[in-house]
């Protein structure tokens, strides 16, 4: 049984504000340390129950949030980016399983720092419907036939994913009371949870099915500048259908998520130029 543990930070317990998920912010070392021991405690759970093998994979921001040293040292960790797959990096047809951890809504939502891979995206569409990184990165699972068993979050992410993934577990470890505010379990409540939650994935592995994978993937994004929006219009393939959004269309979910990735860099670049014109006195 090898599993996939795919992680995020915004949708750990005890992390609401902006503060906690930046890195240079003075909570983000503590949000470190809550993201490592919700990792972990996925990680014990899925061994517990069996399984040979656990990958896990950084998905936050710069992608080396988690603390190397005190990550579970049964677990391989992939780290850092740009990746190819993004939050999805390392998944393969030789996982059994994968698991979505401290995932959050998707931007637009109502769920804490709510957002979909860029915090400057103003909303990402597949096939003409707002979808959320969990959505996404679930499609790339099922490209090479793995399904979600397991995602953890606010309560909002959480009922997304019972709509979307058939069997999933989900475990909400908080409830959203707006952008940056929650009502929070205990962290070692939470980790008590999604470490009963994983290892009850394990055991029923066997009856979960990935997503259905549709024959085209209509990718829409809304930029958050025309700049930004010009800079996007000059990948190949990606057409510009209004002032800051694009379009492309794909045929796999690794497609898509080059094309996001590359869409997050010039998204943030054209906002860090706009910020330093707005310093000026």
């Amino acid at each position: 049984m090898r599993v996939y543990i795919s992680i995020d930070m915004e949708g750990v317990a005890g992390v609401a504000t902006m503060d906690q998920v930046s890195r240079g912010g003075h909570g983000y070392p503590r949000s470190q340390r809550l993201m490592t021991a919700e990792a972990n405690a996925a990680i014990e759970g899925a061994f517990a129950a069996g399984a040979d093998s656990v990958l896990v994979n950084d998905s936050h921001g710069t992608m080396d949030n988690l603390l190397h040293e005190e990550l579970d040292p049964r677990a391989r960790l992939i780290f850092g980016t740009p990746k190819l797959d993004c939050m999805a990096e390392g998944i393969s047809a030789e996982h059994d399983v994968a698991m979505f951890l401290g995932y959050h809504a998707a931007a637009g939502s109502p769920g804490v720092l709510a957002h979909t891979y860029s915090s400057h995206f103003y909303e990402v569409r597949l096939n003409g419907r707002p979808v959320s990184e969990a959505e996404v990165n679930a499609l790339q699972a099922a490209a090479v036939g793995v399904p979600v068993g397991l995602l953890t979050g606010d309560d909002v992410i959480c009922g997304v994913a019972e709509k979307a993934f058939p069997g999933v577990r989900a475990v909400a470890v908080k409830v959203a009371h707006g952008h940056t505010a929650a009502d929070s379990l205990s962290p070692a409540e939470a980790r008590r949870l999604i470490r009963e939650a994983a290892a009850e994935t394990v055991r029923g592995a066997a009856e979960l099915t990935p997503l259905q994978m549709p024959e085209v993937l209509e990718l829409e994004i809304d930029m958050p500048s025309t700049p930004a929006a010009e800079l996007g219009a000059q990948i190949p393939g990606v057409r510009r259908i209004a002032d800051k959004t694009l379009a492309a269309t794909f045929a796999t979910p690794t497609e898509v998520l080059g094309c996001v990735t590359v869409c997050y860099h010039l998204a943030a670049d054209a906002m860090i130029s706009r910020m330093a014109l707005y310093g000026r006195r």
